[in-house]
């Protein structure tokens, strides 16, 4: 059951208006059930029993942690819970990337979101949950499932168990969310699709200028579906009364890749530098490393290498996370990795060198230079996670600049509209991405909710009309569409 399906909005609807009329203190067990009901009638209900074990290890590993007295016992029941949980994320992934069987809905998004839980617990900075029931509903409430946000038990979980009474306010705006989140993905997203499956399908068709007519595609095919999906799942939950964790943050103003990953998928950055980053430099192997890396090459360089070092693992799980290949460890780890340390090592020398050439760093130009060099960075990460394969995407990437053809996007016959979308389909993509990047330069000033909230009443009645309709009227509902099957679910 996709989140943008009739079914599904049937389904929230009637969840929505029960949620409401019960008494306050059964709304967690009807979103406990909501969420059973959603895992077992989305395909392949009895994938629910991952979910279900993986609750079960987490519920025994903590129970065992909060009655342990011996530390060794509180360590046992931790790394049981760790290599359990993800050695069968790590197992299943494996699966899934080399055509195997089906996979668990949410499998990474509540695999993290348990293990945190389990590890704050053992750092005595999360309270245990004595109640099952209760543990079950964080680990797979069901707006999540789908991509994210990955939750963090002593931030998040506390909401999901207390009663919330209606309010006008919040149930609006939270439906004022889903509504931006659907024209994000009808809108936006499925045109851009169109033409970047085009050119990623056959490439070799396509050299040149179609290549990152491609890349500049797929971004903003990825960015809308993910980021559509986010603010979904956020509606939703705010009409429930819930505040989820925001997971992007106009990632596309970035001045540095190491900005852009602390706007792009939050929660992921996060619970990676929480979880596995912090954590691995304080084990005895990375201080001793760094000790004797700052006594052989000085303290600066010493602690910058153990903590690349470091960043090297962060990143390579990253890339894990996305899935088992070659292109997923390049496009969306290490080759971030590689970008975040060249800026680093190198950024010394530009601080000698720009100001003898008369360039400046600071000020608008530099601000505005840096925000292009990021997204372009992005734009070429992108080809390798798109792509067939790591090597796909480095012929690619190589056509595109061995071949200088933009002439070609003029022409009649193989111009920019023989990509999957006609003048008009293009026009539409066009006026939907401009309104999409005014909206993300005002939000750089605060909530646009909040300022459309203070209009007249008229006014905030016709925007939201306007946007409603506007999806109704434009979203892309064509042959082969599969209510919005959001890239982030794969993983």
């Amino acid at each position: 059951m996709e989140i943008t399906s009739f079914y599904f909005l049937c389904f929230y609807a009637v969840l929505l208006l029960l949620y409401y009329v019960l008494p306050g203190r059964c709304q967690w067990v009807l979103l406990l059930a909501a969420s059973a009901a959603f895992y077992l009638f989305g395909g392949n209900g009895w994938l629910i029993l991952y979910p279900v074990a993986a609750v079960t290890v987490t519920y025994g590993a903590v129970r065992i942690m909060d009655a342990a007295e011996s530390v060794f016992w509180r360590r046992a029941a931790l790394m049981a819970d760790v290599v359990l949980l993800i050695g069968v994320l790590a197992a299943l992934k494996y699966v899934r990337f080399n055509g195997g069987a089906a996979i668990p809905l949410g499998l990474s998004f509540y695999t993290f979101s348990l293990v945190g839980y389990a590890a704050d617990v053992y750092n005595k900075i999360a309270e245990p949950q004595k109640n099952y029931a209760k543990t079950a509903l964080y680990g797979f409430y069901f707006p999540t499932l789908i991509s994210g946000p990955i939750l963090r038990y002593r931030e998040d979980a506390a909401q999901l168990f207390v009663r919330h009474p209606f309010s006008y306010a919040a149930v609006t705006r939270g439906l004022q969310r889903v509504v931006w989140g659907f024209f994000k993905t009808f809108v936006i997203s499925e045109r851009a699709a169109i033409v970047a499956n085009t050119v990623f399908d056959s490439y070799t068709s396509y050299p040149g200028v179609y290549i990152w007519i491609g890349a500049l595609m797929f971004t903003i095919q990825l960015y809308t579906n993910f980021s559509g999906c986010m603010d979904i799942v956020i509606g939703i939950s705010e009409t429930f009364g819930f505040t989820m964790p925001e997971n992007f943050r106009t990632p596309f103003f970035s001045k540095s890749i190491s900005e852009y990953w602390r706007r792009w998928h939050i929660t992921l950055g996060v619970w990676m530098k929480e979880y596995v980053f912090y954590p691995l430099l304080r084990t005895s192997l990375f201080m001793k490393m760094g000790k004797t890396l700052r006594a052989k090459c000085g303290k600066k360089a010493g602690k910058q290498l153990t903590t690349f070092t470091a960043m090297f693992v962060l990143w390579l799980s990253v890339g894990l996370w996305h899935g088992g290949e070659l292109k997923y460890v390049i496009g969306s780890g290490l080759l971030h990795w590689f970008y975040i340390v060249t800026g680093e090592v190198t950024l010394p020398f530009w601080k000698k060198v720009l100001p003898r050439l008369h360039i400046p760093m600071q000020g608008k130009a530099a601000d505005g230079f840096r925000i292009l060099r990021t997204f372009f960075l992005v734009n070429i990460g992108n080809v390798f996670f798109r792509a067939a394969s790591a090597g796909d995407g480095a012929k690619m990437l190589w056509e595109g600049v061995r071949v200088w053809n933009p002439a070609a996007l003029f022409s009649a016959q193989t111009g920019l509209f023989s990509l999957g979308l006609d003048w008009v389909e293009f026009g539409i993509l066009a006026v939907s991405v401009a309104l999409l990047f005014v909206v993300s330069v005002l939000q750089q000033s605060g909530s646009v909710r909040d300022r459309i909230a203070k209009k007249p009443l008229a006014v905030r009645w016709i925007l939201w009309y306007a946007l409603l309709f506007y999806v109704i009227l434009l979203g892309n509902y064509g042959p082969g569409y599969s209510s919005a099957e959001f890239i982030y679910q794969g993983f």
